[in-house]
């Protein structure tokens, strides 16, 4: 027996990508395979492959105990869209160009239709100290039953208006409130716009002064969490040329969003001063600074150090007082 799990007839919208199962139980285990047909009058079913369509098509299959195979279509276009169809045999002379098979292909069959994507305007409007983040859907494939906003997985705003036009609004500045943001059409299938307010990377110092002891490593950090993400860090010490990844004592390991410099056996009179870390992205640069402080591995014996010449000082004195002092007078 063959069976595909996943729903008998799915939409989706050009771009997007469509996933289908199909288990079969058998003895000796079945082989299954996919095969498609459009909706071309004229055509017919043809075989699926790993990689077929431009490399589109990926297909896993597993025979332990069962058979099961999955077909995953991404990028789809209109052309698509039709009947996939899980088939599943065991016969040995399934594949014979000339025989027959005793045993049937037994068959399971999905169709999906794919819609063609409708254009969405996203604009970011600046006024009066808020941003106005605005979607409208041209040409709508279906009825609209309302919208939602998103940023990442957080829920921002939700209605179930049928316009065409949504708007969020947020308090503030932009290089508050960089991101990405996501209207929501809750439509079958839900079409997705895309609002991006980009600005030039907000740097921000983890500390803004940093205190290592000679000899350790220094670690300064910076971060920036603003949109779009950082392109490329640059390191200076004290406005001098920048500092290169892997010369003398310094390691520097970066992200898209965070920096770190490393010192290796810190030193006094070499190490101590202003760090400066800068971040570029398409949409300018950033910086912060960072104060590092090396202190000596003695620093921390000083206070102990104080107590103990105090405590001999007035050990001194007193042995001093003694040593001066009449003795008394002996009775007769």
């Amino acid at each position: 027996a063959g069976f595909i799990k996943s729903p008998l007839s799915q939409k989706r919208l050009t771009q997007d990508s469509v996933e289908l199962y199909c288990e079969a139980i058998g003895n000796p285990i079945p082989e299954i395979q996919w095969w498609f047909e459009g909706n071309d009058p004229n055509e017919t079913y043809a075989q699926l492959w790993d990689g077929a369509r431009q490399d589109r098509v990926k297909i896993n299959a597993t025979y332990n105990l069962h058979s099961t195979s999955t077909v995953y279509i991404a990028n789809l276009s209109v052309d698509d869209s039709g009947m996939y169809e899980c088939r599943a045999s065991n016969d040995p002379d399934r594949n014979h160009l000339s025989k027959s098979p005793k045993v049937k292909w037994i068959r399971s069959q999905a169709n999906v239709f794919v819609i063609e994507r409708p254009n969405i305007i996203a604009l970011v409007n600046v006024a009066s100290g808020k941003l106005i983040l605005s979607c409208n859907m041209t040409a709508p494939h279906a009825s609209i039953e309302g919208h939602k906003w998103v940023r990442g997985d957080k829920l921002l705003q939700e209605d179930t208006e049928p316009n065409t036009f949504t708007s969020y609004v947020i308090e503030g500045k932009m290089e508050e409130h960089s991101g990405v943001y996501d209207c929501v059409y809750k439509t079958s299938p839900e079409v997705k716009g895309q609002v991006n307010i980009s600005v030039a990377p907000q740097v921000v110092a983890y500390k803004k002064s940093e205190h290592g002891n000679e000899g350790d490593t220094g670690v300064l950090t910076c971060k920036s969490p603003s949109f779009p993400p950082v392109a490329a860090w640059t390191w200076f010490k004290n406005d001098r040329e920048p500092i290169i990844n892997g010369s003398g004592r310094y390691i520097i390991k970066s992200s898209s969003n965070k920096t770190e410099l490393r010192i290796l056996k810190l030193n006094i009179e070499e190490d101590t001063g202003d760090y400066h870390c800068n971040a570029t992205n398409a949409f300018g640069f950033g910086g912060a600074v960072v104060n590092l402080r090396v202190r000596s591995r003695l620093a921390a014996l000083w206070p102990f150090l104080g107590i103990v010449a105090e405590v001999l000082v007035l050990v001194t004195i007193i042995f001093i007082y003694e040593k001066r002092r009449k003795p008394d007078e002996v009775l007769d």
